[in-house]
């Protein structure tokens, strides 16, 4: 079967996966489905639908990785509260590109972001009674909602296409000042609009925290890749904005997947506020006989969650963290070949008539980075995906992101060659054409 793939056949095999609605699939039902349409249609998908690096792991984890496991430490339990070299190593690269001063005893690693995010969410809903619900600053990574859909967390979102600038914080409070909000949860820049809040929002959303005791769950997955800004030179400005600078109420969480291409060891940190990792909870003491939210979180939560981080990629953070500090590797630089490719795809969906969704940050356009958000005339979500489907096109809706707009969102990880821009570019002029020829 050649492209467009029919309704009937894509139709077929979503029943087979037991998906009712193409716009509501999660990335990896995605994945999935484009696989079988694949083998299906004998073409090869342009691949919009997952996040994964499309640059080669940076050698110097790598070989540090090696290294440490060629030295015998496959045998050996990872100390739960992280290896010393990597706090230290991660306490220096805070100051290097941050600005902020962050103390290793309140850096942990974690199974990349994804196990921070989830338990850093349940404990937190658990630090005082009544605070038992989430806030989500939407569109946001799907994952994280539904990590707290599946420990029983209660949620709360909003989209924040319609609340930039000062307008934030009367959303935030309207959430807040019921009582009931125990953190709040957001990416900078984000996943997937990549909107980069501003400092002003940022500090908006730290008063916030400050005034009703939330506590600010800040996902750095894609730190310093706003690259409208250099911010590639360690202990130098511009810095990667941050919550933190206005709040003592902040979790920073630091990934290796996306910034220095390790997804694959499933590598993060976390880095507490020394105010928050030091702070007595009455409510946990009662509960877990471990007060302090910091202990609580090491030898409670991510005990029983893994009992450790694997070593081996612990040691390969430390060595690119360090290096990076250091100035003997410049991650930033090596990331802005996704600007590339943002900037180039861009211009070929503007060239079929699409529209960037989050187009703005407030005054500013958005940056070009690793993801962007594109709409089509009025097409609802499930008609915008069912037609890229049958072009050939994977993608997953906004509506996944808890995003109240219609569109879908690009990730440029996977155009890593030029046939993969002519593929596109070929792909929406097939989209163009049949829905010209659908839609009388």
């Amino acid at each position: 079967m050649k492209l467009p793939i029919s309704k009937q056949a894509i139709g077929e095999i979503m029943a087979q996966m037991d998906i009712s609605k193409i716009s509501d699939t999660t990335i990896r039902q995605s994945v999935a489905l484009t696989g079988k349409l694949e083998q299906l249609s004998g073409a090869e998908f342009v691949r919009l639908e997952i996040g994964v690096p499309g640059i080669k792991a940076c050698q110097i984890g790598v070989d540090a990785q090696k290294q440490a496991l060629d030295n015998g430490i496959a045998s050996i339990y990872p100390a739960i509260s992280g290896l010393p070299a990597l706090k230290e190593s991660a306490s220096r690269f805070i100051k290097a590109f941050i600005n902020q001063d962050i103390g290793p005893e309140c850096i942990v690693p974690t199974v990349g972001s994804m196990q921070a995010g989830f338990n850093l969410m349940m404990e937190c809903s658990q630090l005082t009674p009544g605070k038992d619900t989430i806030l989500y600053i939407n569109p946001g990574f799907a994952p994280h909602t539904l990590q707290a859909k599946v420990m029983g967390v209660k949620r709360a979102m909003f989209d924040i296409y319609h609340f930039r600038g000062e307008k934030l914080r009367a959303k935030l409070e309207e959430y807040m000042e019921q009582g009931n909000i125990a953190a709040i949860v957001f990416s900078n820049p984000n996943n997937p609009s990549w909107v980069c809040l501003t400092e002003e929002e940022l500090r908006i959303i730290g008063e916030c925290c400050t005034k009703y005791d939330v506590v600010a769950l800040e996902d750095l997955a894609y730190m310093c890749m706003d690259f409208r800004n250099d911010k590639s030179k360690p202990f130098e400005p511009p810095y990667q904005p941050t919550v933190s600078r206005y709040t003592d109420n902040y979790v920073m969480m630091i990934s290796g997947s996306k910034i220095f291409s390790y997804a694959g060891e499933r590598i993060a940190v976390v880095a507490f506020s020394p105010k928050l990792f030091n702070r007595e909870y009455p409510h946990l003491r009662e509960t877990y006989g471990l007060g302090r939210m910091g202990d609580n979180f090491i030898l409670t939560f991510l005990y029983v969650a893994s009992s450790g981080t694997s070593h081996s990629a612990q040691h390969a953070l430390a060595a690119m963290m360090q290096a990076a500090v250091d100035g003997r590797y410049n991650f930033v630089e090596e990331l802005k070949e996704y600007q590339r490719r943002a900037i180039r795809s861009k211009e070929i969906f503007e060239k079929h008539g699409f529209t960037i969704v989050y187009s703005m940050d407030n005054d500013e356009n958005i940056g070009d980075g690793f993801y962007y958000t594109i709409g089509y005339k009025d097409l609802d979500n499930e008609t915008l995906i069912n037609y890229f489907m049958r072009c050939g096109i994977s993608a997953i809706s906004l509506s996944t992101t808890g995003s109240e707009q219609a569109g879908i969102r690009a990730c440029v990880s996977r155009l890593n060659r030029e046939q993969d821009m002519v593929n596109l570019d070929e792909r929406l002029a097939l989209f163009v054409k049949l829905y010209d020829s659908e839609k009388q």
